[in-house]
């Protein structure tokens, strides 16, 4: 699925016991399949941000909408946009340990229904384009980091969604990993076209998307 438009109007967001809300009135509209990285000190909202927008936290005011659609009420209803709407991949990639990496892919076609031949071809194909086409079968405690975090990303695009949210997905990687595992990420980025959000401290990669927000 390519991405959809991204529109975010009026957005008020606090937290109890908080004096000054995360959010006032904060807009953003992000292009369909454009690569947007969300940059800003710690504690100015980043993660609230991509929460809201997944619809795992509740905000007072304001619209969210992908590709026009608003984010839905109720808990079961935005459970159902995240399956079929959303990736998320985090700083911790949080691979089931017990199962393979293959496996670990496997998991969000299998809670849709029945996983078919077509599905498993896509697998394959998605494994070898973040370079672990020979990884399938390991575990995640036998994986590196890099490639424990581009099995993340892998998982997180398996169902092709039309919106990628990313959370320092490169956050806890060396320099030198940091920067191959982004260049996975532009490279699924350019294939699959979803519209997509990176929070990210490193200047360096935010400065390679396409649009740089800065909250705070």
């Amino acid at each position: 699925m390519i991405g959809q438009t991204l529109s975010i109007h009026g957005l008020h967001k606090t937290y109890p016991g908080n004096a000054h809300p995360v959010f006032d009135g904060f807009d953003l509209e992000v292009e369909a399949g454009s690569l947007c990285a969300i940059v800003g000190v710690s504690g100015v909202g980043k993660t609230t941000l991509l929460n809201c927008v997944a619809g795992l936290d509740h905000w007072e005011d304001g619209r969210i909408t992908v590709g026009g659609a608003p984010v839905p009420e109720g808990s079961e209803a935005r459970a159902l946009f995240r399956r079929r709407s959303v990736g998320l991949a985090f700083q911790q990639p949080h691979l089931l340990p017990e199962f393979t990496v293959r496996e670990n892919l496997r998991m969000p076609l299998l809670i849709e229904g029945e996983v078919s031949a077509e599905a498993e071809a896509w697998i394959g194909q998605l494994l070898s384009t973040v370079g672990l086409g020979d990884l399938g079968e390991r575990m995640p405690s036998q994986l590196s980091g890099g490639e424990a975090a581009r099995a993340g990303l892998a998982r997180a695009l398996v169902r092709r969604p039309a919106l990628w949210l990313l959370d320092e997905p490169t956050g806890n990687l060396d320099p030198a990993t940091a920067e191959e595992v982004f260049g996975f990420l532009l490279g699924l980025h350019a294939e699959l076209r979803p519209t997509t959000l990176l929070v990210t401290h490193n200047p360096g990669l935010a400065e390679r998307c396409m649009r740089t927000v800065r909250l705070g």
